[in-house]
Order: C-alpha cells, then sequence, then structure tokens
C-alpha cells in the first residue's frame, strides 16, 4: 500500500486525503453501494475512503469504477480485502476519442487472490483491454454473470468449464477463434453471448448445455454447427445470422422450446425442407436456390460479392477483407470492395432525428434525409467505400442539386454526388464514396459552380444562367483560390407578390465566395443579367440599384454610386475586389435595402398548415403534422380512410429548421416524462421535406364515463433558428407572438373496457414486478398495464417473438377465448413473470415489438427505459452533490 499511501499524502497537500474521508463517504459510500465510475477520480475516492473508513468500505458488496482512472491500477490492490463484495463492475467506455467513439479501458488483469472472493456472483470487465481472461476467474465459485463484451481476447482458458453456477455469460465483440471442450461443464449456463468474434468451429460439447436459453453466435466464421446443438432441450432463440454457414442440421427444427432461429446473411443454397417450412426460422440473404458454382466459373464469378440483408432490429454487421454488399432494412445501402478493412470489421450504424444544436444548414439549403451514423469514427479504409442514402425527393425545388453532407466533429463539408433513381420503387438515392466513417446526410442546395483562379486569370459561369459570368484577369491573384458561384433565380411573380409592386423587378441572386480573406490584386468583372422586362434601350438609371449583402442576408447596401455599371442590352457588367451577395433591382421605391432585406427573409420561409387528426377505431390515438401547403390536400387524402379530425389549420410561415410546441389543453393530456416533452409540451422540428409527424396516445383526468372531453391542441413557436434575419427573431419574440394555431380534439365517452372490475389486471393476479434495473430502467406493473392496453390483435404475434412457444400462445387463447383482453394480459404477465430474472428482458420486449411491426409500442417502452436511466443518472449525481442528504436518500439501487 506504499504507492496508495504517496497518493493519499499528496491528497492531504491540497487539502483532501485521509482527513477529508468522512466527507467523501456521506457522498460516495450509499448502505454498502459504492458507485465511483461517475466521478473522474473515482479510484482515488477509493483509495482515500479505504484509508480513512477502512472498516465500512470492507463490507461493500457493490462496487462500480471506470477502467478509463489513470489511477485504476492501485485501487485494484484493495479489491482482495472486499470479502462481502458481490457485484463488481470495472467497464471503459467512459471516456471518448475527438471523434466521439468510446474508448476502452486500461485494465489487462486482476490481482490473483481476486480469485478469493467467494460472494462475487456478478463480474463485469467490458469494453477494456484483456487479451487474455485473468487467471483468478475460473477461481470464483459463486459467480453467476459473467460479462467480457468488448475486449481483445482471442482464448478462454481450458479451466473456464470450473465456474459450475454461471448463468449469463457475454464475449461479444473479442477475437475468440475457438472454445474450450471444458464449456460443456457449465451445466447452469442459460444465456450464452459469443456474437462478433472469429469462431470458425464450434466443440461438440456446446451441446451439453442442457439449460440454455439463449444462444448467440452471430457475426462470426462459422461454415457449419455441431449437430449435438439439437441436445438443447431449453433452447428458445438461436442466432446464427452474419456467418459463413453452407449447411445446417434438420435436428434444429425438433427442439421443443425454440422460437427464433436466425439464418439470415449466411451462405445456405439449400437447406432441410423442416427448417426451411418453420414459421420461426429467418433465412433472408442467402443464396438460397442458387447452384454451386463450377471451379470453371468461380474466378470470372471472383467479383459477385457477399450480399448482406439486415432485418430493422439490427445495428451492425462485420466486413472482412473479400468486401461485400450491405442492405439495411431502411434502404441505405453500402459497397465494401475486396481490401477496403484488411482485417475483420465490426461496422455499427444508426439513423438519427436531425438536431438544429448539431445539424448546421446554410441559407437555402433543404433537408431530405435522417442522420446516418457509422462507427468506428475515424477508422481508415484502404478502398473507397461506397453508400447510397434514400432521400426524399425534392420536386417542388427547382435548380438545385442534391449533395451528401458529413460531418468531421467539428464542421460540416459536401461530397461528390450522384443522383440515382431505382426503377422498381423509384426512390432516390444520393450515391458518395468515403475512406472514413463518421456522420452523413443528405440536402438540397443552390448549384454550385467552382474553379480555381490562378494568376493569370480564368473565366467561372454559371450552369443555372450561363448569363451570369465572372472573368478574373491576369494578375488577379498571386497565389491559386479555389471560388464558388451559386444562383437563386427569382421570378417577377415572387417579387411582385412580395412587394405588392407589380412594377418591381430583379435579377437572379448571386452569391460569389472564395477561400481566402485578403482582396483580389485587380478588379474581377461581373456580368449580371438585367432584371426581367428591362433592357439598355428602354432603362431608367435612376431606378436601377445595384445591391451588395453580407454572407448571413442581414443587411442590403446599395452600392450603385460605388462602382461603374456599364450595360448592354441585356447585361449589367461591373467591377469588384471581394466577394458577398450581388442583387439588381428596378423599382421606384426608396429604402431598397429594406425592402430587399424582407424579400429575401420571405425567400427562405415555407407557408405551412398544421394538421391534429385521430384515429377512427381508437381516437385517443392522434396524429399531429406540420405540412407544406402544396402538400396538405395529398396527405390528408392517404389518411382519410383511418383518420378523421378538423380542418387543417389557417397558413403560416416557418424557416427550415425551426422549433415548435404542440400543447394539449382544455382537459387533454399526455405522458410528461416523454424524452421530446418540454414543459408539458411536445417539442417539433420542421423540415420541409421530412415527415414533421407524431402519433401520440392522450388522455384525460375529466371522467369520461359519463360525457365526452372537448378540448383542443394549440401549436407555438420555439428557439428562435440560428442566421435568420434580425427583424423575423424580433418577431418570434413576445407572448402575443409565440401562438401559431389551434385545432380541437374530441375524445368521446368511454365505452366499458377491461371489465368493470375494480382491479387494473381484469381479475389476473401476479406478484409485483420490475423488470430491468435502476441503471437501465425499470418497467413496472403500471408501465405492462399501459403496454398491453395498445396491443390488440397482434398478441400473438409478440408473444412468439418474446420467446413464448406456439403450445403457451395456444393454450393462453384457449383459457381466455371469450376476452381478447384477458388473452392480451396472460401472454404479457406470463412472459414478464418468467424473465423477470433476465438482466436484458427489457431490449427483448423492445426488439420483439419492432419484430411485429408494432414500432409505437417499442417507442413508447424505450421511452420509459431513457426517463429511468435520465432519473437513475441524477439520483447519482445527487449522492455526489447533496452532501447533507441522508443515506437512505443517497442510496443507489443496483
Amino acid at each position: 500500500m506504499q504507492k496508495m499511501a504517496e497518493l493519499l499524502g499528496l491528497g492531504d497537500k491540497s487539502g483532501e486525503g485521509a482527513s477529508g474521508a468522512p466527507a467523501l463517504a456521506s457522498s460516495c459510500l450509499a448502505d454498502n453501494r459504492l458507485s465511483l465510475d461517475v466521478y473522474p477520480d473515482g479510484c482515488c475516492r477509493l483509495l482515500q475512503l479505504f484509508e480513512g473508513r477502512r472498516g465500512e468500505v470492507a463490507r461493500v458488496e457493490f462496487l462500480r469504477l471506470s477502467s478509463n482512472d489513470r489511477l485504476l491500477g492501485t485501487a485494484l490492490g484493495i479489491l482482495p480485502h472486499l470479502k462481502h463484495l458481490k457485484s463488481l463492475v470495472l467497464k471503459g467506455g467512459h471516456a471518448r476519442d475527438e471523434f466521439g467513439s468510446c474508448q476502452h479501458g486500461s485494465l489487462t488483469s486482476l490481482p490473483p487472490d481476486v480469485g478469493s472472493l467467494r460472494c462475487l456472483t456478478h463480474l463485469d470487465l467490458s469494453f477494456n483491454s484483456l487479451s487474455t481472461l485473468p487467471c483468478c476467474i475460473p477461481c470464483l465459485p459463486s459467480l453467476r454473470v459473467l460479462l467480457v463484451s468488448h475486449n481483445s481476447l482471442v482464448a478462454l482458458p481450458e479451466d473456464f468449464g470450473s465456474l459450475s453456477k454461471l448463468t449469463f455469460f457475454s464475449a461479444m465483440k473479442n477475437q475468440l477463434k475457438d472454445l474450450p471442450q471444458s464449456i460443456g461443464k457449465l451445466a447452469a449456463l442459460e444465456n450464452l453471448d459469443l456474437s462478433e468474434n472469429a469462431l470458425e468451429v464450434l466443440p461438440e460439447e456446446v451441446g451439453n448445455l442442457h439449460s440454455c436459453t439463449e444462444l448467440d453466435l452471430s457475426g462470426n466464421r462459422l461454415s457449419s454447427i455441431p449437430d449435438s446443438l439439437a441436445n438443447l432441450k431449453s433452447l428458445r432463440r438461436l442466432h446464427l445470422h452474419s456467418n459463413l454457414l453452407v449447411t445446417v442440421p434438420a435436428s434444429l427444427a425438433s427442439l421443443p422450446n425454440l422460437s427464433r432461429l436466425d439464418l439470415q446473411n449466411n451462405c445456405l443454397r439449400a437447406v432441410p425442407p423442416e427448417i426451411q417450412t418453420s414459421p420461426f426460422v429467418h433465412l433472408r440473404g442467402n443464396p438460397l436456390g442458387e447452384t454451386e458454382p463450377s471451379p470453371q466459373a468461380e474466378e470470372s464469378s471472383a467479383t459477385e460479392l457477399r450480399r448482406l440483408f439486415l432485418a430493422s432490429g439490427e445495428d451492425s454487421f462485420t466486413v472482412t477483407s473479400e468486401g461485400c454488399k450491405v442492405v439495411l432494412a431502411c434502404g441505405i445501402r453500402f459497397y465494401f470492395p475486396p481490401g477496403a478493412a484488411s482485417d475483420p470489421l465490426r461496422i455499427y450504424f444508426r439513423t438519427l432525428a436531425p438536431d438544429p444544436q448539431w445539424v448546421k444548414l446554410r441559407h437555402h439549403d433543404v433537408l431530405l434525409s435522417r442522420v446516418l451514423e457509422l462507427q468506428p469514427h475515424g477508422v481508415k479504409f484502404q478502398q473507397e467505400v461506397q453508400i447510397w442514402m434514400p432521400y426524399a425527393s425534392p420536386q417542388s425545388l427547382h435548380q438545385r442539386e442534391v449533395v451528401v453532407r458529413t460531418f468531421s466533429g467539428q464542421s460540416w463539408s459536401d461530397l461528390r454526388t450522384q443522383v440515382e433513381q431505382k426503377r422498381k420503387s423509384k426512390k432516390h438515392m444520393a450515391h458518395c464514396s468515403v475512406l472514413h466513417f463518421s456522420w452523413f446526410l443528405v440536402v438540397s442546395r443552390l448549384v454550385q459552380n467552382e474553379c480555381k483562379v490562378p494568376t493569370e486569370g480564368t473565366l467561372l459561369f454559371s450552369s443555372v444562367d450561363p448569363n451570369i459570368k465572372v472573368t478574373f484577369p491576369p494578375g488577379v491573384t498571386e497565389e491559386t483560390r479555389n471560388v464558388k458561384l451559386q444562383v437563386l433565380p427569382v421570378s417577377a411573380e415572387e417579387i411582385a407578390e412580395l412587394t405588392a409592386d407589380a412594377g418591381c423587378r430583379a435579377s437572379p441572386l448571386l452569391c460569389l465566395s472564395q477561400d481566402s480573406l485578403v482582396d483580389f490584386l485587380r478588379p474581377v468583372r461581373i456580368q449580371l443579367p438585367l432584371p426581367l422586362g428591362v433592357t439598355g434601350l428602354n432603362l431608367d438609371r435612376s431606378r436601377l440599384h445595384l445591391l451588395r449583402g453580407d454572407l448571413q442576408g442581414q443587411t442590403w447596401d446599395d452600392i450603385t454610386s460605388q462602382v461603374v455599371l456599364e450595360f448592354t442590352h441585356l447585361y449589367a457588367v461591373f467591377e469588384v475586389t471581394h466577394f458577398s451577395w450581388y442583387w439588381l433591382w428596378y423599382t421606384t421605391k426608396t429604402y431598397i435595402g429594406g425592402i430587399a432585406k424582407k424579400v429575401y427573409e420571405r425567400l427562405r420561409m415555407y407557408q405551412v398548415n398544421f394538421i391534429a387528426l385521430q384515429r377512427k377505431k381508437d381516437p385517443e390515438q392522434v396524429l399531429l403534422q406540420c405540412l407544406p401547403k402544396h402538400k396538405v390536400d395529398p396527405v390528408l387524402k392517404k389518411l382519410q380512410d383511418r383518420y378523421r379530425g378538423p380542418e387543417p389549420s389557417d397558413m403560416v410561415e416557418m424557416f427550415e429548421g425551426e422549433q415548435f410546441f404542440a400543447a394539449f389543453e382544455r382537459g387533454i393530456s399526455i405522458d410528461m416524462d416523454r424524452p421530446d416533452c418540454v414543459d408539458g409540451r411536445l417539442s417539433f422540428i420542421f423540415y420541409s421535406h421530412l415527415k414533421n409527424m407524431k402519433e401520440i396516445y392522450v388522455t384525460s383526468p375529466v371522467d369520461r364515463k359519463g360525457q365526452a372531453v372537448k378540448g383542443q391542441v394549440s401549436f407555438y413557436r420555439g428557439a428562435v433558428p440560428e442566421s435568420i434575419p434580425e427583424d423575423a427573431s424580433r418577431r418570434r419574440k413576445g407572448p402575443d407572438s409565440l401562438w401559431l394555431a389551434t385545432l380541437p380534439i374530441k375524445l368521446p365517452r368511454l365505452k366499458p373496457r377491461w371489465g368493470e372490475n375494480p382491479s387494473p389486471l381484469n381479475g389476473f393476479s401476479f406478484s409485483p414486478l420490475n423488470l430491468g434495473n435502476a441503471e437501465t430502467g425499470y418497467l413496472t406493473q403500471a408501465n405492462l398495464l399501459s403496454i398491453a392496453r395498445r396491443v390488440g390483435a397482434d398478441w400473438q404475434t409478440i408473444g412468439l417473438n418474446l420467446g413464448l412457444t406456439y403450445q403457451q400462445i395456444e393454450r393462453i387463447g384457449y383459457n381466455n377465448r371469450e376476452d381478447l383482453d384477458k388473452q392480451i394480459l396472460d401472454m404479457l404477465f406470463s412472459w414478464a413473470q418468467q424473465n423477470s430474472e433476465d438482466p436484458d428482458c427489457v431490449g427483448k420486449l423492445i426488439t420483439a415489438m419492432k419484430e411485429s411491426g408494432r414500432q409505437d409500442i417499442a417507442d413508447e417502452v424505450e421511452n420509459i427505459i431513457e426517463l429511468g436511466q435520465q432519473k437513475y443518472r441524477e439520483s447519482i449525481r445527487r449522492v455526489g452533490l447533496e452532501q447533507e442528504s441522508s443515506t437512505e436518500d443517497s442510496a443507489i439501487a443496483m
């Protein structure tokens, strides 16, 4: 303990150390639990606590430390003294690199004396740097749960089978190439996760895991599996997707409790009929029915890469040096050429709702897709990877171009993009090539023409309007510069409508920019077409104004008197030395700069309507949407068979990326704990070409047994978007300027449902339930009851995807054959009782809902869990910050 004493001595000099241990104990030590992974100096706190309150620390049963902590090695020396320890978490991933990826912890081993912790039942060493399993782990006699995922393990020790009480083992995302034969001795093992490793063969002894209910071997290199897997009579879910399987034993179909067999994305050309006809088998992504290529044809077909088709619940896949083609359920496609990845690499993906806080759109940009995040960030491929992203059709956007935009961690940049349209589905796809993975989205922008300007000068034309050109004379610059040109066409009708002056005219709006802050050495010559209807012959020079705007469009200065304007029959020509926005106006009005500013603002705005519709079969389910006015009628026509509601709201104007809120009023309320609920209002972000839509369940505190509830939903402006004109910003502030629209909502008189029995479980009696844990969030009995009310006729599909057998489903249906509500309750609560001890049961519930096509229920569960995680983090924070709170109030549920 000499090193620890030295550290504590340093702490004393700074006013901490042993003398501060009592204060630290009151803030960190809650009952028999120490959750120190939330502190950047958690290991230092443990050392100080052990020095000052050794007796109390020795009785700790639950300990959490971050393995990203620099003092971890010293803190590990305390572990053998914690004889009462039941749960030990030494996870990495608490620190992130410059690309936002989790950094693995520094843990490479454990002290041998850790094997003497006879009470230890739960050990989590995930996200670390273990290359071998510490030799002390097989010596832990009471260990039931072991997690070593996201490490670098290449093998498990031969004595691994000595963990006779192990029920849950996860070693996903390691580098395991084989398994020891002793793994078959784990008689109590119920859940085994070996996904995303490098396994090429399984020992026959795996068939001795008679208690195993879930086995995940996905993302490996298995070409076959042993027949002994047919001995796993307790097995409910077997995951074998994303391997190299060429054959599977027919005996798998006879496993009595199997409810899911995932064989997707393998090399199966034929499967036994018993398996192919089983409804719980998933075979997508296999070359079924294709003939085996002859040796002569193999060389010519070498370019035919393996194809992977991922289901909606999957979030990763493995790329090898052979390359592959990947299709995601959302329509995104990838092409990894051979040699792009030198070693097997696991790719993680997710799509995110765009957040204006970090998705920064430029003027006149239109967002056409959600955000695609690809990990690992920063990994460089040996060859370019091609990405195809579907996007909303920009049919109403003319003289623009579609580009893929990527985020580097500091700024967004545009990629060279090709636009394609699929023949059958007519879907639009944006195609780009990258060497790094990060965040990607698709936008429509003003057409951009660019060129390099050398010292000898050059000429740049607009592809939108070839009459617009910029001439760079020789000697205009000493070093080559990059110059960009964009044009915003403005019709005479738009100008007349926005200015209320039929005689007002304006040219296209020209934007010029460069990559240098230095003015040009010689004047640059710009040619702009005269406003429509104006020629050099009938021109009244007193009515013509040349305006220059800043890059934010906030100010427009009349520079007519500052430049020399030359005129031809159709064009105006002038010279400048630095770049900005330029706009020719022809009008009799004065203060033309103020008028141009308002017109420019209006050109960036959309006229929209709000709709609020209720499902005909379930009026408590309300659909809210904000639509550009030209989309209102087509959308209402699509929804009229399933929804009813009032006429759309009056037209209002909004900017791309502007926030707004929906508030239910006059006796109608929603779940205030939703993550998208701010001060009782639902938060939205308006994007003209994305679905600004949410479908939610509403309730009412009013007793609806006697009368209907006539309420309303009102829409209000939210945060002011960045970079909008100051005048528009001012008009969006103040209580009278926030309201946008109000639409009526009516909840009909409540019909008797679920019986009149006061018991919410309709006659069922179950012991209290808490699925999950405090860290990941609980699902309570009340949560399950709320979920049950929404299941409806899908209960059988959901039950099968939850792992219930066909026999169980049939029995539940028969026992409650006169009452759908009771069938749903019996299915859901029976599953909950069977899986209440499973640490991942909530995640399985979410996955089952998604697989059953009930994304709405999956979203509700995720919202509940997210709220639980937030409350857990707040309780952890409260333990550390509220020094005076009692031990009882500070206790952290494990």
